[in-house]
Formats: C-alpha cells, sequence, structure tokens
C-alpha cells in the first residue's frame, strides 16, 4: 500500500501527520543560525611568539626557523607558513581537509612544547597555539570619534560604555575594538643625561620594578582595637613618576625628571584608525559559531538607537559595516521567489483542471513541505545561508 493510498483512505492521519511534520519542522527552524556562508571550520592552525626589541631577522632564525622544524614532523600537514616581523613571529599550519582540528592543535601543541628549549629564554611568553575560527570576522561594526576630547578619551568611552553594551548580545562572542589606544604613562629619557649620571635603561625598569607595587600591609592590634594597614605604592600621575628615586648616590639622590620625564599617553602610537583626518575608534560585533545573523543585527540597531540617545553631544557615531544586508537580501528574494512560485503553480493547474479548488491544494502541501526541509537541515548541523536557500 502506498503513501498516497493511504492518505486517500485515513484523510485523519495525512492530516495528523502534516501537522506532526509542521510542529518538528518549526523546532528545528528556530534552532537554525542564519549566515551569509556555510560555517566552515578549516584545519588550520596558528602558533603566535611574542619577542619585544628583536628584529625581523633575529624572530626568524631563533624563533620562527627552530618551531617550523619541529612542527614540519607532523602526519597530515598540507602547507606551513611564516611571517617574522619586528617583535613577533606568526605560524601558520594548514592540514589536509580529513584531518580533524582537535588532533591537529594537540599535535602541533606538543611539538611547540618540545621546541621551547630552543628558543630564546627572554621571550615574552611561551608560544601561543590557536585554532582558526569561520566566525572570527566582524559581521557589524561602528565607528566613534569627537570634534573635542582626544583619542584617549575617545577610547575610554568606547570601551567603557558602548562595549559593555554590544557584548551583552544574544549570539556574540566578542567585540574587537579597532584603532585602540590604551592610556599609559610614556617615560622620555635623555641618552646624554644618563651617561652623564653613569646609568642605562635597566637601571630605570628596575627602579620601577621596585617602587611601583603594592604590598601587603597587614595589620595593627591592640587590647580593644585592630587597624588594616593599606599602602598606596603604584605610581599613577606624571608627577609620581617624575618624582621616582632611581639612585642614591652618597647625599645626592637622582630621580626620574633629572634625566628625563614622564607624560600620559597612549600605549601604543604605531597604528590610528582614522577618517577624513579625525582619530576614532572602531568596535566589530564578532558573531558565536551557529549563531543567528539576522538576530544579532536587529539587536544591534536597537542597542545603537539607546546608545545614541545617551551620547555626549560632541561625539559622533556612525555604521562602518553591516554585512548582514546581504543576507537579509538573500532572504527576501527566496521569499519573493516562493510567493511567484506559489502564484505560477496555483495558475498553472487551474488552467488544466479549471478546478479551483484543486488549484489551492498545492497551497497546503508545499508549505508543509518547506517546514518540514527545516528539521532535517537541524538534524544536518546546516544553516540558512545563500547555498541551503538556493
Amino acid at each position: 500500500m502506498s503513501l498516497s493510498s493511504v492518505s486517500i483512505n485515513r484523510p485523519v492521519l495525512a492530516v495528523v501527520m502534516s501537522l506532526v511534520i509542521i510542529i518538528f519542522g518549526g523546532l528545528g527552524y528556530s534552532y537554525l543560525g542564519v549566515r551569509e556562508f556555510p560555517s566552515i571550520d578549516p584545519p588550520i592552525i596558528t602558533v603566535r611568539t611574542a619577542y619585544t626589541g628583536a628584529n625581523s631577522d633575529v624572530i626568524e632564525s631563533q624563533i620562527t626557523e627552530p618551531l617550523e622544524q619541529n612542527i614540519n614532523g607532523i602526519d597530515g600537514i598540507r602547507s606551513i607558513s611564516s611571517s617574522s616581523n619586528q617583535g613577533s613571529s606568526v605560524i601558520t599550519v594548514e592540514f589536509n581537509l580529513g584531518a580533524d582540528l582537535e588532533t591537529a592543535a594537540n599535535d602541533v601543541r606538543d611539538k611547540v612544547a618540545q621546541g621551547i628549549k630552543l628558543l630564546p629564554a627572554d621571550i615574552d611568553a611561551p608560544p601561543v597555539v590557536t585554532k582558526s575560527d569561520a566566525n572570527s570576522d566582524a559581521i557589524l561594526a561602528l565607528t566613534l570619534q569627537s570634534t573635542s576630547k582626544n583619542i584617549l578619551q575617545v577610547d575610554d568611552y568606547a570601551e567603557n560604555v558602548v562595549l559593555q553594551r554590544l557584548q551583552t548580545i544574544p549570539g556574540v562572542s566578542t567585540i574587537q575594538i579597532w584603532g585602540q589606544k590604551k592610556y599609559a604613562m610614556r617615560l622620555w629619557l635623555d641618552p646624554n643625561k644618563l651617561s652623564a649620571l653613569n646609568l642605562t635603561a635597566l637601571d630605570i625598569q628596575t627602579a620601577l620594578n621596585k617602587e611601583n607595587v603594592d604590598l601587603p600591609a597587614g595589620k595593627i592590634e591592640g587590647n580593644t582595637t585592630e587597624l588594616t594597614v593599606r599602602t598606596f605604592g603604584r605610581l599613577k600621575t606624571e608627577d609620581d613618576f617624575n618624582n621616582l628615586i632611581i639612585k642614591t648616590d652618597g647625599a645626592r639622590t637622582i630621580k626620574l625628571q633629572d634625566i628625563g620625564y614622564a607624560v600620559l599617553g597612549p600605549e601604543n602610537e604605531e597604528t590610528i584608525l582614522k577618517q577624513a583626518g579625525t582619530p576614532m575608534i572602531g568596535l566589530g560585533v564578532v558573531p558565536q559559531p551557529g549563531a543567528n545573523y539576522i538576530d544579532i543585527s536587529d539587536e544591534f540597531y536597537k542597542r545603537i538607537e539607546l546608545i545614541k540617545k545617551t551620547l555626549p553631544k560632541d561625539y559622533t557615531l556612525n555604521i562602518a559595516l553591516d554585512n548582514t544586508k546581504f543576507i537579509k537580501r538573500s532572504v527576501t528574494e527566496v521569499k519573493e521567489t516562493l510567493l511567484v512560485a506559489f502564484v505560477l503553480v496555483v495558475l498553472i493547474i487551474y488552467l488544466f483542471f479549471r478546478d479551483w479548488l484543486i488549484a489551492f491544494r498545492p497551497l497546503i502541501d508545499i508549505p508543509v513541505s518547506l517546514i518540514g526541509a527545516f528539521f532535517i537541515m537541524y538534524i544536518f548541523g546546516f544553516s540558512i545561508n545563500i547555498l541551503t536557500l538556493l
């Protein structure tokens, strides 16, 4: 007995089965992510090593090449590429498509751990092994700039106000900060004065490590009292750093202001983000794997409107990137195509059978089939994207 004959002979069963398909399809649809392209985790592992102050030749000979030689012995590697820059080394290991990402990452970690003994002893930190993420690109971004505030104040507002309101959006993994300018105390030294006082930059660093520190001071106890002692050892202002004692030579005390000066400025002055000559800060929204991009976009714009209501008058907030527009357009085009298809199906069937009752029956069958397909997509781990919509 065929499925069609059963459905004709038992219409109640056919209706119940259609309702079951719709229910399961609706459940599957509620868990499906919406994105531009399928979510893919490429078998790529990245090894990053920082060595502050070293030039690219030293980075290549003492870090990149020893690590590459160790990593090269791992099975299943398709290619290895590296970049040796000022103060940093980046090695990218691409595995064959059939390789397991977790196993590949563990193999690379083991080889890197074996090669640490070949690296300079004074590197900033052990090499960091990370797995590449197909969802690491920002899908939404905004820029923040001011006509009266400096870039440090703009960065502080972006990081402590705007970022805090955006990072709680459901489905968001991280918020990237572009053009970040953190507050830092920059020490400018006069080499001639250093030489005259027989000092080096290492002496300045040693003095900072000794003086710029908070230490536990304990407590004072009496017969009827108990007091907690708190000491303030951290240097905070420019005057604190300028009055830092570097060396005591007999009756003479050498302070930082005798050999240079301290000024509050940005931690990094090598890069800057500008628009029409005005410095600005960018914030990029990175989604979680499998997240619904359209839901993130809708909530993003809602929160942007709330942020603008409390934004100071001298700040300007602009949308710099919105990759969800392409997804929304694709979904809209699919809806239009389905609507046209429904109309054509009804008209063609009516022209053949000359019966509107028969012509409208596909309007029941087609939605059941489409909605049921969402459950199949959910079982196989698919997402709603351009390819699956096609």
